[in-house]
């Protein structure tokens, strides 16, 4: 691999982290797909993605959680659910075909977009009432973990039909973040033969993106906005994805 490369994949990964901080979601959903039609191996561009997700993600809940905004009680069941299943579809991933594994993820990128785009219910649930938060942290956990996309483009949109602040959802969920995409991460580097120097130059992007991202996020975007950003850049992806598979 040359220097070039290198520049790109950190440059790419900057972009997109920084774009997905916005949104309190880690950025391995559009970057696996992205590393995967530059040609990477399906395995390693989980294992990239879901160790950029780690980075960019702790970045942006350790500066929430200095100012004060990060609400921990209502992350913590969403945390112990998804530390359970993530692994578990990270493992069963090796058993499934790459293209059935991009058709789950097409459907994904679509399913997740459309949510953010048309959910505007009322309020159902508190964070006082824990067994709604374990069902999507334990259902959103398995999904991404077999994707190898971290899981928060996903448990965003559920958690805005529950009927959850899309700031507060956005924190919360870089801060559960972290937990599943390590725990996926080191799953896949059992299988998976890992370029270690690579890993190092998209992680510190990682973190600079996450940075950024929510910082911008944080003093420039409202609700709304973030919404629409997320969905929109996650349509983009997958038709892309959907164009490769198909021609």
């Amino acid at each position: 691999m040359s220097y070039f490369d290198y520049g790109l994949y950190f440059g790419l990964t900057l972009l997109l982290s920084t774009l997905f901080a916005m949104g309190g979601v880690g950025s391995a959903i559009a970057l696996v797909p992205s590393f995967s039609m530059m040609g990477m191996t399906i395995d390693l561009a989980k294992s990239l993605g879901l160790f950029i997700n780690t980075a960019s993600t702790v970045t942006a809940s350790m500066m929430n959680f200095r100012r004060g905004v990060l609400d921990v009680k209502f992350a913590l069941p969403l945390i112990v659910s998804i530390l359970i299943a993530t692994p578990t579809g990270a493992w069963f991933s090796q058993f499934v075909a790459r293209d059935a594994i991009e058709s789950l993820l097409i459907a994904f990128l679509i399913s997740a977009a459309l949510l953010l785009l048309f959910s505007k219910r009322n309020t159902l649930v508190t964070y006082h009432r824990a067994w709604p938060l374990f069902l999507i942290g334990g259902g959103v956990g398995v999904i991404s973990g077999m994707l190898g996309v971290g899981g928060g483009a996903l448990m965003m949109p559920a958690l805005i039909l529950l009927g959850y602040d899309a700031k507060k959802a956005a924190r919360a969920i870089s801060f559960v973040i972290p937990f599943s995409s390590a725990g996926a991460f080191l799953t896949y580097l059992s299988f998976t033969e890992m370029n270690w120097y690579l890993l190092a130059v998209v992680a510190v992007s990682a973190v600079i993106g996450g940075y950024l991202g929510e910082r911008i996020m944080h003093y420039r975007l409202e609700a709304k906005h973030i919404k629409k950003l997320i969905a929109v850049l996650l349509l983009l992806m997958a038709a892309k994805m959907l164009w490769k598979l198909l021609f």
